[in-house]
């Protein structure tokens, strides 16, 4: 029997009899790990408990990552959910502010298996890189009248990424590849640029949220399509940049960039 929650309850956006979709917010850990054992708090654990039932994750989402993390409600439904993100028939869309202007592009890049030396310890070291697909669409572009790094201006994209492939922190390393990597990405990105964000706009965290995935229902075949807000400092700074393009956000969902939901 779970114990009642007594944290902030997690965002729902979609909930039936086989399976709950989730809104994670930044920085809570899908399930435990021994890359953090100081954390306490998990999506898991903390769906089971405000739910009242036991709950499979189907998919990872990065602990500063925020946005749209699916759980199947009985082992059946775990098991076709998993298939179809396996055969790549779910469609993800996130929105990530990256440094620099991003060419729109697909991008078919391999990458190397990267171990984590406590967490994957047990696992082989010697894997070929696997394939990793991801299509980039910029949004809106903009220029910050600061020198951080070594031009007088900043400029910055604001990236619509849609993977193909779920390989780990996909997204995040594609584009330190192209070469634009994420705001508030300490492991990938650019120390000077995430300080600045995180000093001058409040915006210290990873700048990647999954807001939009659709899939068909394992058990009723209805097409699904999901969306939510990205994280609140995330929406509040899309709010406040100088975006150089004007009606970008028309033909966009506009639960993305609702600021008042967390």
């Amino acid at each position: 029997m779970t114990e009642p929650t007594t944290t902030t309850p997690l965002p729902i956006v979609y909930q039936d009899e086989h399976l709950v979709v989730i809104n994670k917010p930044t920085g809570l850990l899908v399930h435990r790990s021994p890359i953090d054992k100081r954390e306490t708090r998990f999506a898991v654990q903390e769906l089971r408990n405000q739910i009242g039932q036991h709950v499979y994750p189907i998919h990872r989402l990065d602990k500063p990552t925020s946005g749209l993390l699916v759980f199947a409600l009985n082992s059946d439904v775990a098991r076709q959910l998993s298939d179809a993100f396996n055969d790549r028939t779910v469609h993800k869309s996130y929105l990530a502010l990256a440094r620099g202007y991003v060419p729109s592009q697909r991008l078919d890049y391999a990458l190397s298996v990267k171990l984590d030396r406590i967490a994957d310890k047990h696992r082989q070291q010697d894997k070929d890189a696997q394939e990793a697909a991801t299509r980039f669409t910029t949004l809106a572009t903009c220029e910050l009248p600061v020198e951080i790094d070594r031009y007088p201006q900043s400029r910055y994209s604001l990236v619509l990424c849609e993977p193909e492939t779920g390989r780990k922190h996909q997204i995040r390393r594609h584009l330190k590849h192209l070469g634009h990597p994420i705001i508030g990405d300490a492991k990938h990105g650019k120390s000077k640029h995430n300080h600045y964000f995180s000093e001058h706009l409040n915006a210290g965290h990873l700048l990647l949220s999954a807001v939009g995935l659709g899939f068909i229902h394992p058990v009723t075949g209805e097409q699904l399509s999901l969306s939510c807000p990205a994280a609140p400092a995330f929406c509040q700074l899309i709010d406040r940049l100088p975006w150089n393009e004007n009606g970008w956000r028309k033909n966009l969902p506009a639960v993305w960039f609702e600021t008042g939901a967390d």
